[in-house]
């Protein structure tokens, strides 16, 4: 670890003076408690006191645009991957040195999102992707399907006038991306050094139409009924009557409650063909520092050797259950537990780890719809997938 480096740096440089001595952070409300507690730690080993505020989440983002560009605001938020883009294209976050952390310790898709042009504007706690629900008074462990054949298989079985053998939100963007992704579409291309292209879509391409195709499958072969929805989903898999769904660990401490025996595979595992295995998006929470801060130095000691070590994002996991952004982690639930048992964690992380982070610039906005809109023609048959996705992608670059 590298606890002290960087403090050591400024103070060996003498310019302790020149800073304030309390850093500002701004979380949403499930991360405060701890975080304090954190923050009296580095102030006993620092002597710089931590005020951590409380803002609402659908806040941070806005408040912080006004403030920071006013030279105000705080010194760290908490807050998603996708604000990123505006944020870094605004000049308003300070570059995170990848030198000065364990990298290997990270989710590749979570160190992903934070990279915008290149440069690392903010350190991940918590990584989320969907995966595949399963019912094991239906599916066994030893039956769960690795590849789009097996699982259509699976789900005709299960198929009957009171159940359904499997069920996604087929209409949301969001939830099928992996089907996409599994045949080679994309949302723009993508280049680490040079960031996102939005001048290349993928998303009509070869890949794109086979997903199409695959989605209206499920209804053409009655193995989703039309109209449904992610609530209808979600209640037919509490109450029992669904085999296999796709959904998120948003939705895994109901389904506990609920006395439902499930496990869960990465959709990563799953293949769309031979050789070629579903992506999903992925969403990241993480910690980004004000550009503008008086406090930079101090802000990177907290959050690199304080919040974001394996048991500070342990504790972002106890207070927010999200899947860790840190691989050792799993290893600290196993030893001390946790709210979600270990192996569900270990399957989101899987398909987390492997998926595709959601575009973290502005342009993306202009996607969710014209695609949602795509996806319901394509399910109704009111459109092909070649028009439904051509049409798409036209609203799409006359929007950008």
């Amino acid at each position: 670890m590298k606890k002290g480096l960087i403090l050591t740096l400024v103070l060996l440089v003498g310019v302790l003076s020149l800073f304030s001595q309390t850093l500002t952070v701004w979380s949403s409300e499930k991360q405060v408690d701890f975080m304090k507690r954190i923050g009296q730690e580095f102030t006993r080993d620092t002597g710089i006191n931590v005020d951590v505020q409380m803002v609402t989440f659908g806040d941070i983002k806005s408040k912080f645009l006004t403030a920071a560009q006013a030279g105000e605001g705080p010194d760290i938020i908490v807050g998603a991957h996708d604000w990123v883009g505006e944020l870094a294209l605004n000049g308003l976050l300070e570059p995170i040195p990848k030198s000065a952390i364990e990298l290997d310790k990270f989710a590749p898709s979570g160190i992903q999102a934070f990279t915008y042009e290149g440069k690392l504007y903010g350190l991940p706690y918590a990584i989320e992707a969907v995966g595949l629900f399963y019912n094991r008074d239906y599916v066994s462990d030893e039956e769960v399907p690795t590849s789009i054949d097996e699982l259509k298989a699976l789900a005709k079985e299960f198929t009957t006038d009171e159940t359904v053998g499997f069920s996604v939100t087929a209409n949301d963007f969001y939830h099928v991306y992996g089907f996409f992704s599994g045949y080679g579409a994309y949302v723009f291309g993508y280049n680490p050094q040079t960031g996102y292209d939005i001048t290349d879509l993928g998303l009509n391409n070869e890949g794109a139409i086979k997903a199409g195709y695959l989605l209206k499958s499920f209804f053409d072969e009655g193995i989703m009924p039309q109209g449904m929805n992610y609530n209808i989903m979600d209640s037919m898999f509490m109450d029992g009557l669904a085999a296999m769904i796709i959904n998120g660990p948003w939705a895994v401490k109901a389904y506990l409650d609920a006395g439902i025996d499930f496990g869960v595979v990465p959709l990563t595992s799953i293949e769309v063909e031979p050789g070629k295995s579903m992506k999903p998006f992925v969403g990241v929470q993480g910690l980004m520092i004000n550009s503008r801060s008086e406090n930079k130095a101090f802000a990177m000691e907290f959050i690199i050797n304080y919040l974001a070590t394996a048991e500070g994002i342990y504790q972002f996991y106890i207070a927010d259950p999200r899947l860790p952004a840190r691989n050792d982690v799993s290893q600290i639930i196993e030893e001390q537990g946790g709210p979600v048992p270990a192996d569900i964690v270990a399957a989101f992380t899987e398909s987390a780890a492997g998926g595709e982070p959601m575009p973290n610039i502005p342009a993306m906005q202009s996607v969710w719809q014209p695609m949602n809109d795509a996806l319901n023609n394509i399910i109704n048959g009111t459109q092909t997938p070649e028009d439904a996705l051509n049409d798409a992608v036209s609203k799409i670059k006359v929007a950008l």
